[in-house]
């Protein structure tokens, strides 16, 4: 019994060949998607396979031709190979004007101070910076001047001018133009002239919009003025009305009428700003009187005030119940075919009829409307209900 059973366990074991290994499919029942993988899969030699993948072909190289220069690049070339051997800066300074683009310009200002037995001087930095800035190349100009201020070349003064004045139309430029000014002290042959401190005082002055800033900067006008006597420099109109300006606007109208005083002294003549901002700086400083006796010195003299200055002076005199000579102001504003603003008409207006004199505000703000073309209607209606309600206080 025992030998037939095991024979029996045997047989069947043998007779399920699946159990005990996997049988490969065979070709006929793969399908096949891409004959090329077929391929890499079954072909026993290596060297069919290769034969039977299409080469892909090799990419066909252009013809390579020759780049052709630009025309800026050619002009280039024709300066460059026009400049002899031996070229000085009065060369390269005919170049460089020569040129109407400024890139152009800066190249060969670049090239040539590569170019051995050569160096810029004065001239040739004055000329390609000029071209920078009248090319708006601001960033190209602004390293040029850091060479120069380090020594790149000798110094003239038309050359620093140039930096000071293009250093102060810079807004973060404005201390590095202070530094070429105290370069220009220090040197021998290259003193500060007026058109240095004309430029200076100017950039200064530019600064002065709010009277906390004012203060500030006054105190550089200060020694900037005591420099400029120093090195013996006379000042002209133009810069003592900078002068006088700075005063007037920090309220130190006494300082603004010495100076004013003084312009005598250097053969310059006061004209219509010179007046005005004295009689400005008067009124603000709540001596509207003062500031009419230089009005009728100015009236006396043929200058004509500006429009801020009639109305100004017009305000302080109504407020200070000067109605007289704030009304003959007025008349004369509109005799110069200006036009007073509506602050100006309220407060001389207004002031009258707070003291009682409410008929003549009327008779005035009709007279004045026929006066002044520039009145509209709606300043008219304005001033109207105003004088009414000023009149029934």
């Amino acid at each position: 019994m025992l030998p037939l059973t095991l024979n029996r366990l045997l047989s069947s074991t043998l007779g399920k060949p699946r159990l005990l290994f996997s049988a490969r499919p065979s070709l006929s029942t793969l399908q096949i998607i891409d004959p090329s993988l077929y391929c890499r899969s079954f072909s026993e030699n290596p060297q069919s396979q290769r034969s039977e993948i299409p080469q892909s072909q090799p990419p066909e190289i252009p013809f390579s031709r020759t780049r052709t220069r630009t025309p800026l690049e050619t002009e280039f070339e024709t300066w460059t190979q026009n400049l002899k051997p031996g070229f000085t800066p009065t060369d390269v300074d005919k170049a460089m004007r020569a040129q109407s683009d400024p890139d152009l310009s800066l190249d060969i200002f670049r090239w040539t101070a590569q170019q051995r037995n050569y160096k810029h001087n004065h001239l040739t930095y004055f000329t390609v910076i000029r071209i920078l800035i009248n090319g708006r190349r601001y960033r190209q100009a602004e390293t040029l001047i850091e060479e120069i201020i380090a020594g790149a070349c000798e110094i003239s003064v038309p050359l620093y001018n140039l930096v000071i004045r293009f250093c102060c139309g810079r807004k973060f430029l404005f201390n590095r133009a202070f530094d070429v000014y105290k370069k220009m002290l220090k040197s021998e042959d290259c003193k500060p002239t007026l058109e240095t401190y004309t430029l200076l005082f100017n950039s200064l002055l530019r600064r002065f919009n709010k009277l906390n800033v004012c203060y500030v900067y006054l105190h550089a006008v200060k020694s900037l003025t005591k420099q400029m006597k120093a090195s013996g420099v006379i000042p002209d109109t133009f810069v003592l009305n900078m002068i006088i300006k700075a005063y007037a606007k920090c309220l130190e109208v006494d300082e603004a009428i010495r100076v004013f005083r003084e312009m005598g002294l250097y053969g310059c003549e006061a004209n219509a700003y010179s007046y005005g901002y004295l009689v400005k700086g008067l009124c603000e400083k709540e001596r509207s009187g003062e500031g009419l006796g230089f009005y009728i010195e100015m009236k006396g003299k043929g200058l004509v005030p500006s429009a801020s200055t009639f109305m100004i002076l017009s305000c302080s005199l109504g407020m200070e119940q000067r109605f007289e000579d704030a009304i003959g102001v007025v008349f004369d504003m509109l005799g110069n075919s200006l036009s007073p603003d509506l602050l100006t008409y309220k407060t001389v207006l207004e002031g009258l009829c707070r003291e009682g004199m409410v008929d003549k505000a009327f008779e005035l703000l009709e007279e004045w409307r026929k006066r002044d073309g520039l009145m509209g209607e709606k300043t008219y209606k304005s001033l109207f209900s105003g004088l009414h309600f000023a009149s029934q206080k």
